[in-house]
């Protein structure tokens, strides 16, 4: 298992927008998560600083990625999110939420 936290900024006027979305994420949206191996997925909001955690508990993350942008209901799902976000520099290439470097952890 490999943990995950990433960052990406909000809109300040697209907050009670993104919140809604997410207090009803689509079912679709969430079997592709489970299927390509993310567990304990979790988005936290700080003023217009979002904060995600997961877990991921595949073999190939590459292409469990690739899987999920493939996937046409969370590409549609992405049409509604994405906008609202800013995304911050620097981040990796290809990345739209900023992979963060895990610094400590106990367990």
């Amino acid at each position: 298992m490999q943990r995950y936290g990433q960052i990406i900024g909000l809109k300040p006027e697209a907050v009670a927008q993104y919140d809604a979305l997410h207090a009803a994420v689509w079912p679709e949206v969430l079997a592709t998560i489970h299927a390509c191996n993310i567990r304990n997925y979790s988005i936290f909001r700080w003023g217009t600083t979002l904060f995600a955690y997961f877990e991921y508990v595949g073999a190939d993350f590459a292409a469990d990625m690739a899987k999920i942008a493939a996937d046409p209901k969370t590409q549609e799902w992405w049409a509604h999110t994405d906008p609202l976000q800013v995304p911050f520099e620097p981040r990796g290439s290809g990345e739209w939420w900023a992979t963060m470097t895990e610094v400590f952890h106990t367990g």
